[in-house]
């Protein structure tokens, strides 16, 4: 009896003493790492949710927001098994069986249903209570004007990552830091969020476009592309002055609400992606040369020789035959004879220091993703033809972005500019930075030249000139047509069918409201810039003046003092 009550007291001593060594185990050799432990079943990561900025058009006028969403995930540590239940909710918010399959057979603890659901969908994923099955809040974007402006936009992906237009290039501006955050879980691993769970707030943008102009400028396009079945189309609008971009516009477009549903050739920004031969639209560099470089005079008469001439072994024609031209008229009627007498007078390295000094050859800067610098050929690579091809718009490449550039160089007094898109960021508590500051970049060319080649340009909106069509009613335009053959690299030669059509101006000619320039590429039943896009130059100006408040020059009456012998004033005549 002794032995059995001392071997029981025994028992109870050694298991004293094992739970005393547990005890110590737990609260002194290992206490960190079971606390960490602890901390882990009950604590989880959560990143920090990032709403992006909102952004604005010039006005204020909200462009794209962000929509309230959740996303459903699994789990697997909590997930009870009911795979049944799981496949009704599946059906519920549509998901695809085989994909969830897919990813049940997975080793994956965690993975997500689906993404960015909507409240209704949100309350019947809440109503199943499936253990396991948690909603995390997210925001979806949302591009409340659709398709518009698509391109300066641009779009995110699923993680709200700016994949195009400025949702890329201010991506940072518009997300600022993100990072992560801790919340309670119950044993089942359902988390519990409250109000004071940290979220981020980026910057909101704004934009230099006007909606106003926008939704004018890509009505007036679609009705081009309709008439003339054409292949492609591009608009660009911007103040001379300071370089801001009020409206872009390509086709094909897209919406950015839904970007995988259309092909990359219509989320793709012509306007700063795409190079084309400008033809006479690139005469504005050889006659701006000749004039600074006092190589010619407005008054002096040029021999178009018949309209032909031969350059390089190779005979180039005007589009029709001139004789004699005065300097006027040989861009007032785009005579490419008498372009290439004035260009062979600038000779290789001062036409090349023009091309360069208007931009061509090199990216704008302008702040979108994907700018091109172009196709320009320094001297040494010239064929002997080049002195002639190239002062009329051949053998060179340029964006639609370049061209409207260039010409705001003449339309604003001879400056260069800085084309963009954004002019600052709010803060969320309202404070505005400016990101963009308009400031004149250097001068390419004097006031002189600026005002008779100015004076030439109006003359082609003229009677007589090519673009008579271009004319506004009440406003004088300046501005020159292009016409180019597009290069058919399948057979080594321009094709004989497919053409580029093109027109860029600013109006009112002496005060310009805004610089432009239309683009058609490929159209059918008419070829010429003249024909082509004069015509769109004109509708989106004259319904773009009217929103803009600009004034016809026809309507306005100088008023005159009327004075008696004495001196005196005696009314005022209207």
């Amino acid at each position: 009896m002794g032995k059995r009550v001392y071997f029981v007291f025994i028992l109870i001593a050694l298991g004293f003493l094992a739970v005393v060594g547990r005890l110590f185990d737990l609260m002194v050799l290992n206490h960190d790492k079971f606390v960490k432990k602890s901390a882990n079943q009950r604590i989880a990561e959560v990143d920090i949710q990032v709403r992006r900025g909102m952004i604005f058009d010039r006005k204020g006028r909200r462009l794209v927001a962000n929509l309230e969403r959740g996303s459903v995930y699994l789990d697997r540590a909590n997930f009870g098994g009911n795979e049944e239940k799981l496949y009704q909710l599946a059906k519920m918010i549509d998901v695809n069986n085989n994909e969830l399959s897919g990813q049940l057979k997975s080793n994956k603890n965690f993975f997500w249903i689906k993404r960015k659901i909507t409240l209704e969908e949100i309350a019947k994923v809440e109503n199943l209570k499936i253990g396991g099955i948690g909603i995390t809040p997210e925001a979806k974007r949302s591009y409340t004007l659709g398709s518009l402006a698509s391109h300066i936009i641009g779009f995110v992906n699923l993680d709200n990552k700016g994949l195009e237009g400025v949702e890329a290039k201010y991506d940072k501006e518009l997300t600022g830091e993100g990072g992560k955050y801790a919340v309670q879980r119950d044993a089942r691993g359902n988390r519990f969020y409250s109000e004071d769970d940290a979220e981020n707030f980026g910057n909101s943008i704004v934009l230099t476009i006007d909606e106003g102009l926008q939704y004018i400028v890509e009505k007036e396009l679609d009705e081009a592309m309709k008439k003339w079945r054409a292949a492609a189309a591009t608009v660009v609008m911007m103040n001379p002055f300071t370089g801001e971009i009020l409206a872009i516009s390509n086709r094909p477009t897209y919406d950015p609400n839904n970007p995988v549903k259309t092909s990359p050739a219509s989320r793709r920004n012509r306007a700063v992606t795409d190079v084309y031969e400008p033809g006479s639209t690139f005469k504005i560099v050889t006659a701006s040369g000749v004039l600074e470089e006092k190589l010619a005079r407005e008054d002096e008469k040029i021999d178009c020789s018949g309209g032909g001439i031969e350059v390089g072994g190779k005979i180039i024609k005007d589009a029709h035959p001139h004789g004699v031209l005065t300097f006027m008229e040989v861009i007032q009627k785009s005579s490419n004879v008498g372009t290439i007498k004035l260009a062979e007078r600038l000779g290789k390295q001062r036409l090349y220091k023009y091309i360069k000094k208007f931009g061509f050859g090199d990216k704008t800067g302008i702040d979108l993703p994907g700018e091109v610098s172009g196709l320009v050929k320094s001297p040494e690579r010239w064929s002997g033809v080049s002195i002639g091809a190239m002062p009329i718009g051949q053998e060179v490449g340029v964006t639609p972005l370049q061209i409207v550039t260039a010409y705001s160089v003449i339309a604003n007094g001879g400056y260069k500019v800085h084309p963009h898109v954004v002019k600052g960021s709010i803060t969320e508590d309202g404070t505005f930075s400016e990101i963009n500051k308009p400031e004149p970049g250097p001068q390419i060319v004097s006031k002189r030249v600026v005002d008779i080649v100015t004076r030439a340009l109006m003359m082609v909106t003229q009677e007589g000139g090519t673009a008579k069509y271009a004319e506004v009613i009440g406003n004088r335009v300046a501005g020159k047509t292009g016409t180019a053959q597009m290069y058919d690299r399948s057979i080594g030669r321009y094709s004989s069918t497919d053409f580029i059509g093109s027109f860029v101006g600013f109006v009112p000619a002496e005060k310009p409201a805004f610089a432009m320039v239309v683009v058609v590429w490929k159209p059918r039943g008419e070829i010429y810039g003249g024909l082509v896009a004069a015509p769109v130059f004109k509708n989106i100006a004259e319904k773009a003046l009217t929103y803009l408040n600009v004034p016809r020059e026809d309507m306005i009456k100088k008023n005159v003092l009327v004075v008696d012998k004495g001196g005196n004033m005696a009314g005022i005549l209207n």
